[in-house]
């Protein structure tokens, strides 16, 4: 049995360890110096070969990988918009009250991702957008970078004036001489503990996507910023107090290496329970599942759905002071390395808890199986959607009949506006 065949870098030694552990507990693993294959858990670079019509490669049934042929259609950072922008246009066009908006013309349900340009593309409209509110900070990423590489605040238009119209020729200077970025509204007004700002990570997996079906991990983490928050324009350039990532806390002078700047999802329910109340605690977390099946459905007509495949996502949400959660990026290789005793924990755990949903009961795995494990191998996992048990629920019928209820809504609760909440089906 073989979850790939090939010579594959993997990421880190830590990464390659606890797979192998995971790997050898299923009694899959037997590893030979002369052997010419291994199991492995491909990159996102190696995916693409693998699929690529010039390699010329097959899987067979018994082989499944951990990607999907173009996850970066999700995992992009423009990519991700663009795919949320077709969703909602479509969605208004079928006139459902899904795509509903308020009296400002913004959307009452998904309006979950901060306004965003791709540059230098829409240079002009995002310029447009600044005027409009010139005080305004905006944040600037790469579209294929991670772990805050590259990423940067502005105020000014000047300094941004590497992704301008050239003066010169009055023209556009040539896309492909400058690196692409998205430049999206920077939320200023993030949710403070300690008075520190922190982001949430939350595993995601995708067994398949037509039909969808998407399982939610129990233990994720925030994880908080070494350096207290502060609006102020002259720390504009201090990553410290502005990204969560680890890969740039870890430098900073007040990074703690025994708990990592981290705190579990429990420990931020109970924190919020204690000081905003349950009932809206539930109301956030039922909104940040929203948001992940709602982003799952903007890309899964152009996901390649390939029957060897599935796939977990790391996805970064940002809650703001009023507790309304953002989507800001979904990562196609979320870090399986540890910082701290509790992370190689976790994430043991989430390997473990992946691999017994790919592939139930330690079984040689066969890729024409229809993907819906029995709830005893779900582990830590829970389900989040399955569009084909709401489907016969009859819950994806047409909802003008049920306004302001999603697909596959068990119950839903009203605002204090009287406007019905949404919240995903599980």
């Amino acid at each position: 049995f073989r979850i790939m065949a090939g010579k594959v870098k993997w990421v880190t030694d830590i990464e390659k360890s606890v797979l192998i552990n995971n790997f050898e507990k299923r009694g899959w693993i037997q590893v030979a110096e002369n052997e010419d294959w291994n199991f492995y858990w491909m990159s996102v670079q190696t995916i693409r070969n693998v699929f690529s019509v010039e390699t010329g490669y097959r899987l067979s049934d018994d082989q499944i990988v951990n990607h999907f042929p173009n996850h970066y259609e999700l995992t992009r950072k423009d990519l991700m918009v663009k795919n949320i922008k077709r969703y909602r246009k479509e969605l208004e066009k079928e006139g459902s009250p899904l795509a509903e908006k308020d009296e400002n013309g913004k959307y009452i349900y998904l309006d979950f991702v901060p306004v965003t340009f791709m540059l230098p593309a829409d240079y002009n409209l995002f310029v447009e957008e600044f005027r409009k509110n010139p005080s305004s900070t905006w944040i600037m990423k790469p579209c294929g970078k991670a772990q805050g590489k590259g990423i940067f605040l502005i105020n000014k238009l000047s300094q941004i004036k590497k992704w301008s119209r050239d003066s010169k020729t009055s023209s556009f200077v040539s896309q492909s001489s400058k690196e692409a970025y998205v430049i999206s509204l920077y939320i200023n007004n993030p949710l403070l503990i300690g008075g520190k700002k922190f982001d949430l990570r939350l595993y995601v997996l995708v067994s398949t996507y037509r039909p969808l079906r998407c399982y939610m991990y129990k233990l994720g983490f925030c994880r908080f910023c070494t350096v207290k928050y502060t609006p102020s324009t002259s720390e504009l350039d201090n990553m410290f107090v502005h990204l969560t990532n680890v890969a740039i806390q870890k430098h900073g002078d007040d990074y703690n290496h025994i708990h990592g700047g981290k705190w579990t999802v429990s420990n931020l329910r109970l924190y919020l329970e204690s000081t905003r109340g349950k009932e809206v605690t539930n109301k956030l977390f039922d909104e940040i599942h929203w948001i992940i099946v709602q982003s799952l459905k903007a890309v899964a007509p152009v996901m390649n759905n390939d029957k060897h495949c599935f796939e977990c996502y790391g996805y970064d949400i940002i809650i703001d002071d009023k507790l309304k959660p953002w989507l800001i990026e979904v990562n196609a290789s979320p870090s399986l390395t540890s910082s701290t005793a509790n992370d190689r924990i976790l994430k043991y755990n989430l390997i473990n808890d992946t691999l017994n949903i790919a592939v139930p009961n330690g079984e040689i795995p066969d890729c024409k199986w229809n993907k819906s494990p029995p709830k005893e191998v779900l582990g830590n996992y829970e389900v989040l959607y399955d569009e084909e048990m709401a489907q016969s629920d009859g819950a994806d019928r047409d909802l003008r009949g049920r306004p302001g209820q999603s697909p596959g809504v068990k119950g839903s609760r009203t605002r204090d506006s009287g406007k019905p909440v949404l919240t995903t089906w599980k």
